[in-house]
């Protein structure tokens, strides 16, 4: 009954497209118009990707400290480290561009070394006021020396906020409106404004100015995968279709096929507008994932099409049997693939989940795009002439074929010493195996603003914050001396941390008020003591200008503090370590009976979701090999099939961990996919070739030898086809300036060109080497579907061979 079913169906799919040729290719060109009005409704993501749950304790903790004082990422910082900034000249300058910049309303305020204001004590009445170190405008050489004697030794407060502890660099602080920090308005601001500005000033002053900050990475770093994602796209076209013309040496095929694509392409934006998702990272890999992916299926359809041409040169019968014969296993194979995928919606990832969705549902929806189109459009052309036939002779792919089946046949023995050794220098590698949590790792490290982060790391030891929100339980707590001086004890411990800047918090601002008590002796920041702070309190009561220090590391209650880090870029094993150490000093510091504290912060969380995709990794891809799994058992239904039939796969995927063992290359967010991706793909030639093979023991008796080198013989050009072209489409990302993205296309394309060797010769090996176990009728019963389509004829001719 399913094979009725099975070729029924399939004879009925075939009548269907072809007897409905322009009906379909209008419903093709509908389709894609509704989808294409779908592309304004796609949108760029202007924050980094949270890949943590929502209802995560971290994630709770990073929310709740948002509540409080809003969103943390909001400084852009210019930094300069130039001895003669104090000169008249270029000190105007300096002053007119941050006076610039205060004018846009993307900006709150600016604190820069020409604004700067210090807080001095009037007594009638008593208060503390922040006036100008200098008047506005008088910017002569000896003002300007005043200025700088004091900024770096009489004012200890703004160490670490203006100037550098380790040089004379100098650095100014734009504090960006909350409001637009996540939003393209943030976008437009650094790229049309902030950019040519800072640029144009570099070259009239000659002054090399670092930029840097969140706002300014994350921006930077969007239009990057912006600028990437239609180079992958032609870079992708291109190399599939000068391999795709290299094998069939034909003009029309190599069009069709690339206009089918480029369909593929159009829904696949189609669809991530419709579900109204960012592109990120990683959706912007889905539009060239779906060319590389989308070939093979044109090489498989057009393969067969231009054999059966050869066999008996009727058109129609040619057409009918390229949907009958190959529709079912391209249909299996692109399930296998889009479920490889598809495993990541199951994680509780809001990332992986929308890659998972688009992915998977565009893999089907090309496999459905190739199967209509590349029928219909050859139906309409006239049959290939014989130099369109000629790559199925090539002289060099019967070597290769030739060349596996010798080793298959006389070097069984050696296949499997190389695959023991291989499976166990993989293991030695996947030991060493480090996991990385850092955000900057991935980023284009050439490009400008990396060198910035990295001057702005040495000068200012670090640029990501990590924040430290303390609950004292009740209103002003903070501001009782008692918690100023356990604040004051978190961060002299924060500051034996070599990983981690001079914090910032209340703390000095309470230390400045002392000083500035005592008529600005920097010898006086310090806490002041419970009797000084009596003497200083009618000062404070009516203290001017310091309204945006306190409210940016106190909330309005007076209840919560935030204590501001900055990290240098490190990995996820060192900032486990920092915060292990910690933990037990904030305890002491902090009872947990009188107060609660969290760490929190973009990079802190980061790091967190990296921890949580590695535990995921190992879910995913146990859900993907459990579940082709299941397709085996339900196509093959032999245990011992799912058995033979998973080891070439699983073996690869081993041989890749350990690579990045050795490579050094870590466990990240972009290249956990690695695993998933290219199981899901190459376990398409496993059912390929163990579809073939069950045809041809049916064909051959149940004689294991024969069917075995005939179904390598039959499948081995196809499968050598779509390997190549996989190889060397997702090698397409190892151009991209992301390190992460140049990781995922090596491993992949590195996993299945070894995964096609595998499957070519390891799984021969097998069955050839298990003969006994298998050559009988009961361990390859009846398949629940027929992949291949076995015709009279051909049964036939096999058993007169």
């Amino acid at each position: 009954m399913s094979k009725i079913f099975s070729f029924g169906f399939w004879n009925s799919v075939a009548s269907l497209i072809l007897r409905n040729r322009i009906i379909i290719l209008l419903l093709v060109l509908a389709t894609t118009i509704l989808l294409a009005t779908q592309w304004k409704n796609m949108r760029f993501s202007f924050t980094e990707a949270n890949l943590l749950p929502d209802d995560h304790k971290a994630n709770i903790a990073y929310n709740d400290f948002l509540d409080k004082f809003g969103e943390e990422g909001n400084l852009i910082i210019l930094g300069v480290k130039d001895s003669t900034l104090f000169t008249p000249e270029k000190f105007k300058a300096w002053e007119q561009l941050s006076l610039s910049i205060e004018t846009y309303a993307e900006v709150d305020y600016v604190i820069s070394v020409s604004n700067l204001k210090k807080l001095k004590k009037f007594n009638n009445p008593k208060r503390f006021e922040m006036v100008p170190i200098i008047k506005k405008g008088i910017t002569n050489k000896d003002s300007l020396k005043v200025l700088e004697n004091e900024l770096f030794t009489q004012l200890p407060f703004y160490e670490n906020l203006v100037y550098s502890p380790h040089s004379n660099t100098v650095q100014t602080t734009i504090y960006l409106n909350k409001e637009i920090v996540n939003s393209k308005a943030r976008k437009d601001f650094v790229i049309d404004e902030l950019v040519p500005l800072i640029e144009n000033f570099n070259q009239e002053y000659h002054l090399d100015v670092k930029v840097s900050g969140m706002p300014y990475i994350r921006t930077l770093n969007s239009q990057n995968i912006i600028d990437e994602i239609g180079l992958f796209i032609v870079a992708a076209l291109a190399i599939t279709s000068l391999i795709f013309f290299f094998f069939f040496r034909s003009i029309r095929a190599t069009l069709i096929s690339m206009i089918t694509v480029c369909i593929g392409v159009m829904w696949a934006f189609g669809v991530i507008g419709l579900l109204h998702y960012e592109i990120t990272v990683l959706t912007a890999l889905i539009p060239p994932l779906i060319i590389v992916i989308g070939i093979p299926n044109c090489i498989f359809l057009i393969n067969k099409y231009q054999q059966e041409i050869k066999k008996h040169g009727n058109q129609a019968k040619s057409l009918q049997r390229v949907i009958t014969k190959v529709g079912n296993a391209t249909l299996m194979t692109n399930v296998t693939t889009a479920s490889g995928f598809a495993t990541f919606i199951l994680t509780d990832s809001k990332l992986l989940k929308e890659f998972g969705l688009v992915a998977s549902i565009n893999i089907l929806a090309i496999f459905i795009l190739c199967l209509l189109i590349i029928p219909i459009v050859y139906s309409y052309m006239r049959t290939p002439r014989r130099k369109h036939l000629k790559h199925l002779n090539k002289q060099w792919i019967s070597t290769f074929v030739n060349w596996m089946e010798n080793i298959v046949r006389h070097h069984r023995i050696a296949v499997y010493i190389t695959s023991v050794i291989l499976l166990a220098t993989s293991i030695i590698g996947i030991y060493n195996i480090k996991i990385s949590g850092s955000l900057l790792e991935d980023m284009p490290q050439d490009a400008g603003f990396f060198e910035d982060i990295k001057f702005f790391e040495e000068e200012f030891d670090g640029v990501m914050p990590l924040e430290v929100l303390v609950d004292t339980k009740r209103d002003n707590g903070v501001l009782k001396l008692s918690s100023l001086k356990r604040l004051e004890k978190l961060e002299e411990e924060i500051n034996d941390v070599p990983e981690l800047s001079q914090p910032l918090s209340v703390v000095r601002l309470a230390k400045y008020t002392k000083q500035a008590y005592y008529n600005g002796n920097p010898k006086y920041y310090q806490l002041p003591s419970s009797q000084e702070q009596n003497f200083i309190a009618p000062y404070t009561k009516n203290m001017e200008g310091g309204d945006d220090i306190l409210n940016s590391y106190v909330d309005p209650t007076g209840r919560y503090a935030r204590v501001t880090t900055f990290m240098k870029d490190i990995g996820t094993d060192k900032m486990e370590r920092i915060e292990e150490n910690l933990w037990p000093e904030i305890n002491k510091i902090f009872p947990k009976e009188r107060y609660e504290v969290s760490l929190t912060g973009k990079a802190f969380i980061f790091q967190k979701g990296t921890n949580y995709l590695v535990k995921n990794l190992v879910i995913s891809l146990s859900l993907a090999i459990l579940l082709i799994a299941l397709f085996m058992a339900w196509m093959f239904r032999s245990f011992r099939m799912i058995l033979i039939s998973l080891v070439p796969n699983l073996l690869p995927l081993l041989v890749t961990a350990g690579m990045m063992g050795f490579l050094g290359v870590p466990i990240k967010p972009s290249t956990i996919l690695v695993f998933s991706i290219a199981f899901g793909i190459s376990v398409d030639d496993t059912i390929h070739f163990l579809a073939k093979y069950r045809q041809e023991l049916k064909a051959n008796n149940w004689k294991i030898k024969r069917s075995v080198y005939a179904a390598l013989r039959e499948t081995g050009l196809s499968m050598f086809y779509t390997s190549i072209v996989l190889f060397f489409g997702f090698s397409v990302f190892m151009i991209s300036s992301f390190g992460g993205t140049v990781a995922l296309g090596g491993l992949v394309s590195a996993t299945l060109l070894f995964a096609m060797l595998s499957n070519l010769i390891l799984l021969p090996s097998l069955l050839l080497s298990l003969e006994r176990a298998i050559a009988n009728k009961k361990v390859l019963k009846e398949p629940a579907m027929r992949i291949i389509e076995i015709e009279d004829n051909d049964l036939k001719s096999s058993k007169n061979q």
